[in-house]
């Protein structure tokens, strides 16, 4: 069996997935997991875990779900290796974080698991400084420049809402870590980020930043004891 991740937009009305189960059984798929990015506007974003006997059923999987009224196919691509469960994941990245020992380890955490998780090209932790002097402490993946990412991050902060839920381009997401004066981003190619999974990413950047003060001192610490 071949697993993939189906990104479908569908009108939120009670039947709808049904439908779209049906027509992806008609192919002889399973769907064996869902999660709802997004439901705004009479529209719902969500992707299906779906199991095909082969990948040349591909296009028919497509074709058969589009034939659904005013469904969409937004992605498809192969499933990442082994169990793929959003929820689970991002309860296992936030025990990894209230569980580091150092603000390298917390850190390397933070990039590693939302690297992973979202499947970003890239990850960034930026200092959070002026254009000429921002610094990048961790990175994963490919990324823009240090003066890129802090202008970014600058304008977004500026245009965005208090909640500190900091938006941008449909491929970049970026979460503040205030205590820290750290900025988490991300960016990647491919299906855009949507609403649950830009919450996800502040949720996380907000139990490293709780956790930051006792790494810090931690380190502190073990400096003055050395």
């Amino acid at each position: 069996m071949e697993t993939y991740v189906v990104r479908v937009w569908l009108p939120d009305r009670p039947g709808a997935l049904g439908q779209v189960a049906s027509r992806i059984g008609a192919v002889r798929g399973d769907v064996v997991g869902i999660d709802i990015l997004e439901r705004d506007g009479g529209q719902a974003i969500d992707e299906l875990i779906v199991e095909l006997p082969d990948d040349t059923l591909i296009d028919l999987l497509v074709a058969e779900i589009t034939a659904v009224d005013g469904v969409a196919v937004e992605d498809i691509r192969p499933a990442p290796k082994g169990p793929h469960d959003p929820r689970l994941d991002a309860l296992e990245a936030a025990a990894l974080l209230v569980g580091a020992e150092s603000a390298d380890e917390l850190m390397a955490s933070l990039v590693q698991h939302t690297k992973a998780d979202f499947t970003a090209a890239w990850v960034v932790v930026l200092t959070h400084a002026t254009l000429d002097t921002a610094e990048i402490r961790v990175s994963a993946g490919e990324h823009p420049t240090a003066r890129w990412l802090a202008a970014f991050t600058e304008g977004s902060r500026m245009s965005n809402n208090p909640a500190m839920v900091h938006t941008g381009p449909d491929d970049v997401a970026w979460a503040a870590l205030p205590q820290a004066g750290l900025s988490l981003i991300l960016g990647r190619q491919g299906p855009p980020f949507r609403a649950r999974e830009r919450r996800q990413i502040a949720v996380l950047a907000r139990i490293a930043d709780a956790r930051w003060p006792e790494v810090a001192v931690a380190v502190a610490d073990q400096s003055a004891g050395g």
